[in-house]
């Protein structure tokens, strides 16, 4: 799994439902649900 940054609750959590997609610029990211209060997550990769 893939650990992101809720802004909502304010911590790093595992991010659910994450999936992979590109950018409009072409770099790869992981968007997923926080388990918590189910607030959207970006997670910006490494190239």
């Amino acid at each position: 799994m893939v650990e992101g940054y809720c802004v909502k609750c304010k911590a790093k959590k595992e991010m659910s439902e994450a999936q992979e997609v590109t950018m409009k610029n072409g770099r790869k990211a992981m968007k997923g649900k926080c388990p918590t209060c189910g607030t959207g997550m970006y997670r910006i990769l490494g190239k």
